[in-house]
């Protein structure tokens, strides 16, 4: 129980706590030590509480404290540097093996997607500048048919839509 409590006060101490939290800590401690106490007088002589009883524990605490707390401290200190330089170089490892590579693939993805669109869209610019010609002859042949039939509203909307999309994309001055 000594181990535990100086286990708990380092580890408090360490790990900044806030205020609050240490109280209801320290209750948590002190009720789990008396139920565990209490259950070892139990089962070791049937749970009566004699004088020895109480001596032997005074003694018990005493002489940890008095031999064992001082080790038990810089004990769990070291183990708590240990523990932090353990996860340094695990976060430094899963920085460099995993988290770098990922920011690498996905910066080169997007540039390869960026350079890739470009490349279509100017591809795709001169296409169709190869085709106006032609779609402007075969707008102009198909005039007297297509003037006679009759368009829906939705459609010269949709036209008109194209239209304006199309003079933001290629069209800039």
């Amino acid at each position: 129980m000594g181990m535990a409590y100086d286990s708990y006060r380092v580890l408090s101490g360490q790990l900044h706590f806030p205020k609050w939290t240490l109280h209801l800590l320290d209750l948590l401690y002190w009720s789990a030590a008396a139920v565990f106490v209490f259950r070892m007088l139990y089962i070791s002589n049937y749970g009566q509480l004699r004088f020895y009883v109480f001596v032997g524990l005074f003694i018990g605490v005493w002489v940890y404290f008095l031999i064992l707390s001082v080790t038990t401290q810089r004990f769990v200190v070291m183990l708590i540097g240990i523990v932090k330089r353990i996860v340094t170089v695990l976060k430094n490892i899963f920085q460099f093996m995993i988290w770098t590579p990922i920011l690498v693939l996905y910066s080169m993805c997007r540039g390869i997607i960026r350079v890739v669109g470009r490349l279509i869209m100017f591809l795709l610019h001169i296409v169709i500048q190869c085709v106006l010609p032609f779609w402007k002859l075969l707008n102009w042949m198909l005039r007297p048919i297509t003037s006679r039939l009759k368009k829906p509203r939705w459609l010269d909307k949709a036209v008109q839509a194209v239209a304006i999309q199309w003079k933001r994309w290629f069209h800039r001055e």
